[in-house]
């Protein structure tokens, strides 16, 4: 709520005006009657879909992802993200280009294609990546601690 993907949809609009090539995603707060219900994925071309949605009942099924209140549709988020990142990472290796993540979090991370396109996406040449991650609180989640270690990553705290 301090206004990281306030500040990656600037950038982005800048990068974009700039002719930088960029792709990737940011999310979205969803909110009805002032109330926020849930977190969608929008990709940087346009697509939308749910990420998470405030659970009606407080049973769980076997297959739920719950972080607190909502519910992880992981393979909504799995079907936008994963098409996006795997394009960046088999570019033409000539060509720079940028790739927003937002975020790399504990609603992100039950998916492991994610973790994998992730370190992939860090480990390709031609690939800047502008990502968030949350700041640590509580059990540390073990690739963003890894994201925040490496030597190649600039880290800067929003708020």
């Amino acid at each position: 709520g301090v206004g990281k993907t306030t500040l990656i949809q600037k950038v982005t609009q800048a990068l974009k005006s700039s002719g930088i090539p960029i792709d990737g995603f940011y999310t979205e707060e969803v909110r009805e009657g002032g109330r926020r219900t849930g977190f969608d994925v929008v990709t940087l071309s346009g697509k939308r879909g749910p990420l998470s949605r405030v659970s009606s009942d407080s049973s769980t099924s076997r297959r739920e992802y719950r972080v607190g209140q909502y519910v992880v549709d992981l393979v909504s988020f799995e079907q936008l993200v994963l098409p996006m990142l795997r394009n960046v990472n088999h570019g033409s290796d000539g060509e720079k280009k940028i790739c927003v993540i937002d975020e790399i979090g504990k609603m992100e991370l039950f998916s492991q294609a994610f973790i994998q396109a992730v370190h992939q996406t860090l480990t390709g040449s031609g690939t800047v990546v502008l990502g968030t991650i949350p700041i640590p609180k509580g059990k540390p989640l073990d690739l963003v601690e890894e994201i925040r270690s490496r030597k190649d990553i600039k880290v800067f705290n929003v708020s």
